[in-house]
């Protein structure tokens, strides 16, 4: 869907006729638009300072309509402005830091090493008090609010990993995973299991269902799920996971997972990893790729769609994901 103006001529820009804001018509679980359907940041209402604006709407056509469409599809104009500050503060810091490096080329050393500084009080540019280090809580926001822009700008097709680095993928196209696309993704999983492969089929449906990441899956033991009412035929069944804030989250494991669920933590100590590599190492980002890209391919995904899959592009499309 398209963020362009819905209302007619007289319609504000960016709102319907009903006065709903564009950027909040989109329809749940439909991909983000493309970039070039979008105007510049200093077309989207509410945004200040204008020296922010401006340094964003100065970098060039492809990274600055990605940014934009970004901030539209931010919930509310409160955060939208959040998030222009904070992608403001970063990009003059890599300006300085790695000059001539473009935005969509950084990479998450750079998020790392940037919100490192502002915890350590190293930051001279891109803060408001130089020098001053920064709460947890206030590093942590910084980092998750950067870290959407640039799985947004993944999913939207803006760059592309390659190397180890990110980079420039010409126009962006849609490539959210859509509703129709997990259905497939979970019948993917269920061939999985058929096939013998049950710590992927359980990988991949977790995933999916909880947005998880791949540190939180590979450290899952048997005693992280809890079943609640032992007594019925079809017992619910929660596991338990931590953000990176270290607070408990806690998800429902969806029904037809159970069987594989009993099946694995059958063959597992307690204190046991629940789901490991066939070399029984923990799962790495790789392992988890691959059961993602096999579990598409068996449920009937395109190849060329298959091939896109990665956990965190389930983890950016799920609304429940921990933090």
């Amino acid at each position: 869907m398209s963020y362009a103006p819905a209302g007619g001529a007289g319609a504000p820009a960016g709102e319907d006729q009903a006065g709903t804001p564009a950027a909040r018509r989109r329809v749940p679980g439909t991909p983000p638009p493309r970039a070039e359907a979008v105007p510049g940041v200093g077309q989207i209402a509410g945004l200040r300072p204008r020296a922010d604006v401006a340094l964003l709407d100065a970098l060039d056509h492809h990274t600055r309509r990605t940014v934009a469409a970004w901030l539209l599809d931010r919930p509310s104009t409160a955060t939208r402005q959040a998030c222009l500050q904070t992608l403001a503060g970063f990009l003059r810091w890599l300006q300085a830091a790695e000059p001539g490096l473009g935005l969509l080329a950084a990479t998450g050393a750079h998020l790392d090493a940037y919100c490192e500084q502002a915890r350590i009080g190293a930051l001279t540019v891109g803060v408001r008090n130089p020098g001053r280090a920064l709460s947890g809580a206030t590093v942590a926001r910084k980092h998750r609010a950067l870290s959407s822009f640039y799985w947004f700008a993944w999913s939207i097709g803006a760059i592309r990993q390659g190397d180890g680095n990110a980079m420039p993928a010409g126009e962006p196209q849609s490539l959210a995973i859509t509703r129709e696309e997990r259905r497939l993704l979970r019948h993917g999983a269920s061939r999985l299991a058929a096939d013998g492969r049950v710590a992927e089929a359980v990988a991949v449906a977790l995933i999916e269902a909880t947005g998880a990441s791949v540190a939180t899956l590979a450290g899952l033991t048997s005693e992280d799920l809890h079943a609640v009412g032992h007594g019925s035929n079809n017992p619910l069944v929660l596991v338990t996971m931590r953000d990176d804030r270290g607070d408990v989250v806690t998800f429902p494991v969806p029904t037809w997972v159970h069987p594989w669920l009993k099946a694995l933590s059958s063959t597992r100590a307690a204190g046991d990893l629940l789901i490991k590599q066939g070399d029984g190492q923990p799962v790495s980002a790789g392992w988890l790729t691959a059961a993602l890209q096999d579990a598409g391919s068996a449920g009937g995904m395109p190849a060329s769609r298959a091939k896109l899959l990665h956990p965190r592009k389930l983890r950016a499309g799920t609304a429940a994901a921990p933090a």
